[in-house]
């Protein structure tokens, strides 16, 4: 007993005093966590008192240290493992600016925890599956179940599709990576959009094949454009995000869809139709894939929908397509998906806990979409479900001066550049909406962003984040 008592008392190394002048008690408390983390004081990985005998401590309830703890959880601060405690969260190493508006991921949804979903989700599974044979090597387009659910998660898009047109792949870039490699030789044109994922661009750029931007206008890619640059470039093959395009969130209307299918089929194109959002976005016209399913190749991930870390992605082959091709390609880009991971996304598909994380993480975009329509310039463009956000800058910004701006104060963003597949850039930034957990440090950002966009290019001496009174 005298142990744990010495233990406790060793592991309250980091705690100070309560100003009963200085604000709500709670916060307090989440602030001397804050500074701890930044002083090394605690590292990720270590566990924290119990909360009882925090209270204790500080000489305040139980109640007061449970909400700090519930804030603290919000920014990032700690992760709480049942039946072990609370820890100091890993996320704290990560490298990058305080508050990164850069990396598009789905945001936590409110009122449902993830750490619980997989704790009993991979319970479940154990319970009725042979953990050797789990961890073992899976070749092939992913298992029967495996594909099933996937057809089950895509029928709302696609309809009823047989098991045997699916591939279960680790994430869309995988399959990006294996489509290309398929579908191309080096040197030959591939048709893209004028800005696209950067992901696809990079794909492209390793298989050394020739990009040609299509012509496009708010409705996405023109037909005309497409039909022009297919002959004179004699290109056969066109990846484009029809919904929710990243980075300027356009959906093509349903018109500009069947329109641009008509020109693939004159020209005889294949199409890559890299589709993470339409689950999300909820309002979308009809895949590619379900106006010419004879031709198109279609990539939905997990990873923007439910979460990164399941590493899982379904690629809807074309009818009539040889799979033994695609999978050859495959396995010389990635042998196969996490087994537990993919089984755990199977799982969550059929109990119907990936539709509830899927309408969670809706919410929680909701909400940010209104934030950033509140607080930053009206010229931006977003979607009420979409992850991020494309700003077009005024005139008298040039878009590398303002991202090194908004680094210098502590923010990260990507400017048009890094979508670009050809020509000049748009001066605009796009502004992900989902990698800052809690809304409040998320609004924080977006009205710095939003001073900056607004203020005097030619100012030298930016707000930073977290800079100290002088």
């Amino acid at each position: 007993m005298a142990q744990a008592k010495a233990d406790s008392d060793e592991a309250l190394h980091w705690v100070g005093r309560l100003d009963p002048a200085a604000g709500p008690r709670y916060l307090q408390i989440v602030a001397q966590l804050e500074q701890a983390v930044t002083e090394g004081l605690l590292r990720p990985g270590d566990k924290l008192p119990p909360q009882r005998r925090l209270a204790e401590h500080f000489a305040v309830d139980l109640t007061t240290v449970t909400r700090a703890f519930g804030e603290a959880r919000e920014r990032g601060l700690i992760d709480a493992v049942t039946g072990r405690g609370s820890f100091i969260s890993a996320r704290q190493e990560q490298e990058g600016p305080p508050l990164d508006l850069s990396m598009t991921i789905p945001p936590a949804p409110k009122g449902l925890r993830l750490g619980e979903l997989m704790q009993r989700g991979i319970a479940e599974i154990l319970a009725r599956s042979d953990a050797d044979q789990l961890m073992n090597y899976h070749g092939g387009a992913g298992s029967l179940a495996e594909r099933a659910a996937g057809a089950a998660w895509l029928a709302p898009l696609l309809g009823a599709l047989p098991p045997d047109r699916i591939a279960v792949v680790p994430g869309a870039q995988t399959g990006l990576n294996a489509l290309l490699s398929l579908l191309a030789r080096p040197g030959e044109p591939i048709l893209m959009e004028p800005l696209a994922y950067p992901g696809l661009i990079d794909a492209a750029r390793q298989r050394r094949l020739a990009m040609v931007p299509v012509a496009s206008d708010a409705d996405g890619p023109l037909p005309d454009a497409l039909d022009e640059a297919a002959g004179r470039h004699g290109a056969r093959l066109f990846a484009l995000t029809p919904t929710l395009q990243n980075p300027t969130c356009v959906t093509l209307p349903e018109r500009r869809r069947q329109d641009l299918v008509a020109v693939a089929r004159r020209r005889d194109i294949t199409l890559i139709e890299d589709d993470p959002y339409s689950l999300l976005a909820g309002d979308a016209p009809a895949p590619l894939a379900a106006l010419a399913p004879e031709r198109t190749w279609h990539v939905a991930t997990l990873s923007k929908v439910l979460t990164p870390g399941l590493r899982t992605a379904f690629v809807v082959m074309p009818e009539g397509a040889d799979s033994t091709a695609f999978l050859a390609a495959l396995r010389a880009t990635a042998l196969m998906p996490a087994p537990l991971m993919t089984a755990l996304a199977a799982h969550w598909i059929r109990i119907g806990a990936a539709k509830d994380l899927l309408e969670g993480v809706r919410r929680e975009a909701a909400e940010r979409q209104l934030l950033a329509k509140e607080i930053l310039p009206e010229t931006m463009q977003g979607h009420p479900h979409a992850l991020h956000v494309w700003q077009p800058l005024p005139a008298h910004w040039e878009r590398s001066s303002l991202i090194e701006r908004a680094r210098v104060a502590g923010l990260g963003v990507m400017a048009a550049d890094a979508f670009s597949t050809g020509g000049a850039a748009p001066d605009a930034i796009r502004i992900a909406l989902g990698a800052i957990p809690e809304r409040a440090r998320l609004a924080e950002a977006l009205g710095l962003l939003a001073g900056l966009i607004r203020g005097d290019a030619r100012e030298t001496d930016p707000i930073r984040l977290n800079q100290p009174d002088r």
